[in-house]
Parts: structure tokens; C-alpha cells; sequence
């Protein structure tokens, strides 16, 4: 067996461990993730978007360890949209074939509605900090986001396994991110 297939789940995601607020990498770094509540652009002044441009530019040349990351945060309908259309080709009962029709119209206004049921993140690798200052630090870079106007969140252990279950399982539908391979099927005390 390859040494590939001997890893844990885990250690092929190159996560050590879910912290209270962060991540804990096998490379030694911590990322820290932030919540960014997203605004409607659609309604914004040309005004009131430059503002939001410039403010989005300050945080990131005010923070060089910055990443950023978008997500679904919903169910994501392309694969049934795509078989639906593949069946109505294949159909030769018109009613059927109506019937399937309604269906895929039914997933289009479904995502339209869903459409802004994105997450953003910005990510805070940190490398090689001092306990004492991480703290001061994540705050200094939390008052920076609410300056620029950005409605911000520090991402706890309950958000972090979330939006593990997001990235790695596409499950918007999961509480959380098992700790453990099969967790939830455990029964205890049985």
C-alpha cells in the first residue's frame, strides 16, 4: 500500500487540529478566518461602491498575510439542471418531457434566489506568532475591517467546521465538519 493510502483523512487536508478560532496546519501555521457579511453591489452608488473598492484595498495592503476565499453557501443545482436537460432530450413522452421542463425552470428560479448565498472569507495565516500578541493582532485586524465599512465576524470553531464541510464535502446541508470519519454514526451508550 502507498504511503498515500496509509494518511488520515486529516493529514491529506494538512489539518492538525480545529482550535476555537482557528486552524492548526502541519506546516505550523495557524489560519484564522473571518466572516465578511456580503453587500448587495446592485444597489450601491457609484459613489458608495468606489468607497467599498478603496476600503477592500486598504485592508489588503494593510494586511501582507491576508488570503481570500469565496464559497457556496448553498446547494449548488448545475449537476440536476445539466441531467434534466441530458432527460428532455432523451424523452419522447411530451408530457414527461413537460414535466422535466417545469422541473428545470423550477432549479432556475431556485438559484436565482440563492444567488447571493455566497460566503466570503478573509484568511489570516499566521506564522510563528507569540501567544501573548495573537490576540491584539486579530483584533487590530477585526477594527480594521469595521473602519473600512466591511461588517465582519471572526469565524469560531462551529463556523470553522462549516465551512470545512462546504469546501471539502460541497455539503451545505451538514451541521459540521465530522472530527472524526463516521462520527455521526456513532451511538453512545448502546
Amino acid at each position: 500500500m502507498s504511503k498515500k493510502n496509509m494518511e488520515s483523512t486529516r493529514e491529506l487536508m494538512g489539518t492538525k487540529e480545529v482550535t476555537d478560532y482557528s486552524i492548526r496546519t502541519y506546516r505550523n501555521d495557524e489560519l484564522v478566518y473571518f466572516l465578511i457579511q456580503p453587500s448587495n453591489i446592485s444597489v450601491l452608488s457609484e459613489e458608495s461602491l468606489s468607497a467599498r473598492i478603496y476600503g477592500l484595498m486598504t485592508v489588503l495592503k494593510g494586511i501582507t498575510e491576508i488570503e481570500m476565499m469565496c464559497l457556496n453557501s448553498r446547494e449548488n443545482f448545475e449537476d440536476n439542471k445539466r441531467y434534466l436537460k441530458k432527460r428532455m432530450k432523451e424523452e419522447t413522452n411530451p408530457v414527461v418531457r413537460k414535466l422535466l421542463e417545469k422541473d428545470a425552470n423550477y432549479l432556475d428560479r431556485m438559484q436565482v434566489q440563492m444567488a447571493t448565498a455566497r460566503e466570503f472569507l478573509l484568511i489570516i495565516r499566521l506564522r510563528n506568532q507569540k501567544e501573548n500578541e495573537i490576540f491584539s493582532y486579530l483584533n487590530r485586524i477585526e477594527k480594521m475591517l469595521t473602519e473600512q465599512g466591511f461588517t465582519s465576524k471572526r469565524a469560531e470553531e462551529e463556523d470553522i467546521r462549516r465551512i470545512l464541510a462546504v469546501y471539502f464535502e460541497q455539503n451545505v446541508t451538514t451541521e459540521k465538519f465530522e472530527e472524526f470519519d463516521g462520527e455521526r454514526w456513532i451511538i453512545l451508550n448502546e
